[in-house]
């Protein structure tokens, strides 16, 4: 392959792997982020909760409990519990509309996200989540809790809000500055490429005529013998 080929493979293969060590440390690491706040009447609604573990090395199960305070009341209201990887609604409300969107296959439960089904506007309120957590130490267990409050607002129809907007001018900016760089990056390593090319001709063109030259001074020598 020639150099220009490897120093564009070498340019396609850095940032993918780059890329895959990322989402290998993504994957491996819990991150806390709020959840959406605005749902559409008649579709489907993912409350997010997500409380990460601060001592990673430490054995930990959690149990799981929704509240639900609806608009312009006082108080909450049980609505779901999550116990051991089973699930209970908890109020008539929400029979039949609550799944389970969070840690599956683990007791150690970090994502508690619930998925409402069929969103109603009496669905706006206040929701809150609490993790009960017993961390497992060698000689004790030590309890500790964690809660989340999601704000809802329940609309007839789905409008982006400006952070969304915001957000999505962010991403193209990026692709355009990254498709931009890899294009500056390009260049410098062809022109570097091409100038090691020029640099190399020249050398073999010297190496030409100083053999010429040699070999012209030895024939010349010959003939003066003879």
């Amino acid at each position: 392959m020639s150099p220009l080929g490897l120093s564009a493979l070498r340019l396609l293969l850095v940032p993918a792997l780059l890329c895959a060590l990322h989402v290998s440390l993504c994957k491996a690491a819990c991150a806390e982020v709020d959840s959406d706040t605005q749902a559409v009447a008649g579709q489907g609604f993912k409350l997010g909760c997500i409380s990460c573990k601060r001592r990673g090395e430490v054995e930990a199960t959690a149990t799981v409990n929704w509240y639900f305070r609806p608009k312009g009341e006082h108080s909450y209201i049980h609505i779901y519990t999550y116990e051991e990887e089973v699930p209970s609604i908890m109020n008539d409300q929400f029979e039949d509309r609550l799944d389970w969107n969070g840690s599956k296959n683990t007791a150690d439960i970090q994502d508690a996200s619930i998925y409402i089904l069929n969103v109603t506007f009496n669905d706006t309120g206040t929701y809150r989540c609490f993790f009960n957590r017993i961390l497992s130490y060698p000689y004790y267990e030590f309890q500790t809790t964690a809660s989340k409050v999601v704000h809802l607002s329940v609309v007839a129809k789905a409008t982006r809000g400006l952070a969304s907007i915001i957000s999505e001018v962010m991403m193209y900016v990026s692709i355009i500055g990254l498709q931009l760089w890899l294009l500056v990056e390009m260049i410098y390593c062809y022109k570097k490429i091409a100038a090691a090319g020029d640099e190399a001709l020249r050398q073999s063109a010297e190496e030409y005529l100083a053999i010429a030259s040699e070999s012209k001074d030895n024939c010349a020598g010959v003939q003066v013998a003879e």
